[in-house]
């Protein structure tokens, strides 16, 4: 009963885990496609001598980008890129091309 339990636990969180990294994605594709439109809508109605690089060009993208950084760091943590376990993995990997460099050597 327990097992069942625990096991019926952990996978509720699996789904929301999954649940959330797709509201992610979500959001993700929706920013790039609406703002892409923003912005080919800009350019289409620049008027002769106008510059795209003005801060009213970008004054949706940038406040939306930040939000949806925040975002996936509260869907991925802060170590997104790197993971909790990054370095020691790291160091397994490395250890394991030496120890194959060395095997491999010893044949020549």
């Amino acid at each position: 009963m327990e097992n069942s339990f625990q096991e019926n636990l952990r996978v509720e969180r699996a789904r929301k885990r999954v649940k959330s990294i797709k509201g992610f994605y979500r959001h993700l594709v929706v920013y790039m496609c609406i703002n892409a439109f923003i912005l080919v809508m800009h350019y289409i109605n620049m008027d002769p001598g106008q510059s795209f690089w003005e801060w009213h060009t970008f004054s949706t993208a940038i406040p939306w980008g930040i939000g949806l950084l925040l975002h996936g760091v509260s869907v991925f943590g802060r170590n997104v890129f790197f993971g909790s376990d990054w370095e020691e993995r790291k160091i397994n990997e490395i250890l394991e091309q030496n120890k194959k460099r060395k095997s491999e050597n010893r044949w020549e």
